[in-house]
């Protein structure tokens, strides 16, 4: 796990992605625990409030909840949610715009489908 310090994206934001990543990649499996904000901030070298905020984003999806006294874990259908979410932002800011663009270039279904397939 890294931050990139030099980016743009909030370092915050990193957290949850880099947290998002490792779930997707099943390093931390659903009902599992996760790093705690104190492990995140020592590893990643950044400030405890940075790394909550990080969780707080997976917390506020439903992704990871707080067992009192145990610390964070990954919510039962976590993984899956991550999966939607990505999908949903694959249409919205890939899938769409190329949809739309072949509309207004009278690029049919199946001329788009054999340009994405590799061929012209």
């Amino acid at each position: 796990m890294n931050i990139n310090f030099d980016n743009d994206i909030p370092i915050f934001q990193q957290v949850a992605d880099l947290l998002s990543e490792s779930i997707l990649a099943e390093a931390f499996v659903e009902e599992g625990q996760i790093p705690s904000i104190t492990e995140l901030s020592i590893t990643l070298k950044i400030n405890p409030a940075t790394a909550l905020k990080g969780i707080n984003i997976l917390v506020d999806d439903g992704i990871v909840y707080k067992r009192r006294g145990l610390g964070m874990f990954v919510a039962k259908g976590g993984c899956e949610k991550l999966i939607q979410k990505r999908k949903d932002a694959f249409f919205a800011n890939y899938a769409k715009p190329l949809i739309d663009e072949a509309k207004r270039l009278n690029i049919g279904k199946d001329d788009l489908i054999k340009m994405i397939q590799g061929g012209k």
